[in-house]
């Protein structure tokens, strides 16, 4: 791809030898003049080098501790009970509220407490989601970055940039000024990225985006799963009702309560029902290219080093039996971590950046069964 050797990885054995057994050699990334330059300001965690995100990965760690996860589960708890009541205040509007909820959830565990902004605010960071997304390798300037200087488009795509940096000063602006009146909630930003020893706790900026990058992140791609979730329920009736049948197993028949993060042990089904969400439709299709630091030798080919490699989501998923049919059993006897066999979070030491945007999903997933299986003949019909 223009001045670069880009590889792409079309099959899980492929991509699990390249890059989870060599993560150290592999977890770097190329760059990105537009979107992580321009765009991003060289700030975005997902798309910066190594040396410059080390530190941000391991705060984000943090977010993934054992205690980090029980907290999120009262959080998911308030949260689901809101989704439910809107699904049935206003069913026509499911997709609106699959991103408030999703939204809802992230934005109580960076910050702290539930959503000041505005329906606009809400707009405006999916819409600046979308635009980053759309600017991954967008450019010919990406493939060769020395032409970057006649570039006659820099202008529009640092405009761009500045529109984010505004709708992110837009959020965080008001979290520091909580912080300073000496107000504001325990959350993952006061007690972990403004407490930290490193250039987040000095540089306001450099602490805006990763806070608000999870936000955008971690609800966009929450919200997404929970569409693909949605349509696969509509299509799939008979998912459904075994869905309800194991769920009226442990819950007791009629949903005499609904299920909780205790009892997604005993329904493997459902979480098997999540996992093929993701491979039947998935939410990230091409992951942003990984960068080898060091020379790779593989099956008889030999990789030098500055080779990208790119994980095909889309090849990876079409690697099971009849792969156009919805069928959460094929994963039912397998490990159900949501990363095994799925690569659209990424790979190696840089899957866990966006592991912690679905972390919530299973829990979702089995109260919105709940709430869709009640109504699926009236849907149907």
């Amino acid at each position: 791809m223009g001045g670069r050797t880009w590889v792409v990885l079309n099959s899980n054995r492929v991509v699990k030898d390249i890059i989870s057994k060599n993560c150290v050699s592999t977890g770097d990334r190329p760059d990105f003049p537009i979107a992580g330059s321009l765009v991003s300001s060289n700030k975005r965690t997902v798309l910066r080098k190594t040396k410059n995100w080390k530190e941000g990965r391991k705060l984000m760690h943090h977010l993934l501790s054992g205690t980090a996860l029980k907290t999120y589960s009262c959080v998911q708890e308030a949260e689901s009970t809101t989704l439910l009541h809107n699904y049935l205040d206003q069913p026509d509007q499911w997709h609106k509220h699959n991103y408030n909820y999703s939204y809802s959830i992230v934005h109580r565990i960076v910050f702290g407490k539930r959503t000041r902004q505005t329906q606009e605010q809400l707009d405006d960071i999916r819409r600046i989601t979308v635009e980053f997304i759309q600017s991954i390798n967008s450019s010919v300037f990406d493939f060769f970055p020395s032409l970057g200087i006649f570039q006659p488009f820099r202008s529009f795509w640092s405009s761009m940039g500045a529109d984010h940096y505004e709708v992110f000063r837009a959020w965080w602006d008001p979290v520091m000024q909580d912080m300073a009146d000496g107000v504001a909630p325990a959350s993952f930003t006061r007690e972990v990225i403004l407490h930290s020893k490193g250039k987040y706790a000095t540089d306001n900026d450099e602490a805006m985006y990763l806070a608000t990058s999870i936000v955008a992140a971690g609800s966009d791609n929450v919200r997404m799963a929970h569409n693909v979730f949605m349509m696969a329920a509509v299509c799939n009736p008979e998912v459904v009702a075994n869905a309800r049948t194991k769920i009226d197993s442990v819950c007791g028949c009629g949903a005499n309560r609904l299920p909780d993060l205790g009892d997604m042990e005993s329904l493997p089904y459902i979480s098997a029902i999540l996992k093929e969400c993701l491979r039947w439709r998935p939410v990230v299709p091409l992951i942003p290219q990984h960068h080898s630091t060091k020379e790779i030798h593989f099956d008889g080919y030999f990789f030098p080093a500055g080779t990208d490699f790119v994980i095909n989501s889309l090849a990876v998923c079409e690697e099971v039996d009849d792969p156009a049919d919805f069928k959460p059993e094929r994963w039912e006897d397998r490990e159900m971590n949501i990363t095994d066999g799925l690569w659209q979070f990424g790979g190696g030491r840089r899957a866990s950046s966006y592991f912690v945007s679905i972390v919530g999903a299973y829990k979702a997933a089995a109260k919105n069964l709940e709430i869709i299986v009640s109504n699926i003949e009236p849907i149907s019909a």
